[in-house]
C-alpha cells in the first residue's frame, strides 16, 4: 500500500522580482488604466459636444446627437469581444505581450481620431472611419484594467496581491479627471467654433505621448513571475486544455484536475452584472447627461 504524498512548500514566485520590477509593473498598470479611461472620457464628451456636427448630417439635430451616442456605445460591445480574445491570448503567450498588444491598438485607435476627415470632408467615409476606430478603442480597452489586475496580482508576494493590485483602480480616475480637465481648457480657451473646426483634434493627438510612454515602459516589463511557474507552461507556451489534463494525470495534480473540470458560470454572470452595472451609471452620467444639459 502506497503512502500519501505530503505537500512540499513552495517559494512564493514573486520573491524572483525586485522592487524595481514590482515598481515598474505598478507603474505600467496605472498607466495603462489611466490611458484606457482618458480615451473612453475624451471620446464620450466629444461624443456630447462636438461629434453630432463633425460627423453626422442630420436636419434633425437630435438624431445627429442619437448617432454620436451610437458611436460611443459600439466601444462598449466591443469590449467584451476583446476581452474574451485577448484574455485566452494571455493565457497562452503572457500578460505582458497582451498588455503590450492592448494598450498600443488603444492609443493609436485613439490618436487617429484626432485627425479623422470630417463628414463635410468626406461625407458618409467619415463617420465609417469613426466607428471603426471606436470599435479598435474598445477591443483593446476590452483586456485593459482586468489584465493590469492579473499581472499586478502575480507579480505581488503572495501576501499582498490583493493591494497591489487595487492599484490599477487609481488609473481610473487619473484618466477621468485628466480628460475632463483637458475639455475643460479648451473650451475656456478656444471659441466655440475654433473647437468644432480644429482644437477638437487636440486632446486626441496629444494622447499619443502618453501611450508612447506607457509603450516605453510595458515593452521593458518582464513577465510575471507566476505565470513563469505555471506547470502547464512549457519553453514559454502554455499548454493546451487536453495536454494540461494529461500532465495533471499522469503527476497525480489532483488540484489542477478539479480546476479544469470546475465551471464557475454563476459567479461570472454575478461579476458581469456588477460590473455592468457600475460601468453603465458611469456612461450615463458621463456622457448622456452632458449631451442632455448643452
Amino acid at each position: 500500500m502506497s503512502q500519501p504524498q505530503t505537500t512540499a512548500t513552495v517559494a512564493d514566485p514573486a520573491a524572483k522580482r525586485s522592487i524595481r520590477d514590482l515598481v515598474r509593473a505598478a507603474v505600467s498598470g496605472w498607466l495603462g488604466t489611466a490611458l484606457e479611461f482618458m480615451d473612453y472620457q475624451l471620446y464620450s464628451l466629444a461624443a456630447a459636444l462636438v461629434f453630432a456636427d463633425l460627423f453626422f448630417s442630420s436636419e434633425n439635430p437630435a438624431v445627429a446627437v442619437v448617432a454620436a451616442m451610437a458611436t460611443y456605445g459600439v466601444g462598449y460591445v466591443a469590449r467584451p469581444v476583446g476581452a474574451f480574445f485577448f484574455a485566452r491570448l494571455g493565457d497562452k503567450t503572457g500578460r505582458t505581450k497582451v498588455l503590450f498588444y492592448t494598450i498600443l491598438l488603444m492609443g493609436l485607435a485613439t490618436t487617429l481620431i484626432g485627425v479623422l476627415p470630417t463628414y463635410s470632408q468626406v461625407g458618409i467615409l467619415a463617420p465609417i472611419l469613426l466607428v471603426l476606430l471606436r470599435i479598435a478603442q474598445g477591443f483593446g480597452a476590452g483586456a485593459e484594467i482586468s489584465g493590469a489586475g492579473v499581472m499586478l496580482a502575480e507579480y505581488a508576494p503572495a501576501r499582498r496581491r490583493g493591494i497591489i493590485a487595487s492599484l490599477v483602480a487609481l488609473g481610473t480616475n487619473c484618466g477621468t479627471l485628466l480628460a475632463s480637465g483637458i475639455w475643460a481648457i479648451l473650451l475656456v480657451a478656444f471659441s466655440e467654433q475654433e473647437v468644432i473646426a480644429w482644437a477638437w483634434r487636440i486632446p486626441f493627438i496629444a494622447s499619443a505621448v502618453i501611450m508612447l510612454f506607457a509603450i516605453w515602459v510595458r515593452f521593458n516589463l518582464k513577465e510575471t513571475p507566476v505565470f513563469e511557474e505555471r506547470e502547464d507552461v512549457v519553453d514559454g507556451r502554455a499548454l493546451s486544455k487536453a495536454e494540461t489534463i494529461q500532465l495533471a494525470t499522469e503527476t497525480g495534480d489532483i488540484r489542477t484536475l478539479e480546476a479544469m473540470q470546475r465551471k464557475p458560470i454563476k459567479a461570472f454572470i454575478i461579476a458581469l452584472l456588477l460590473r455592468f452595472g457600475q460601468a453603465g451609471n458611469s456612461g450615463m452620467i458621463q456622457t448622456y447627461l452632458i449631451s442632455y444639459i448643452t
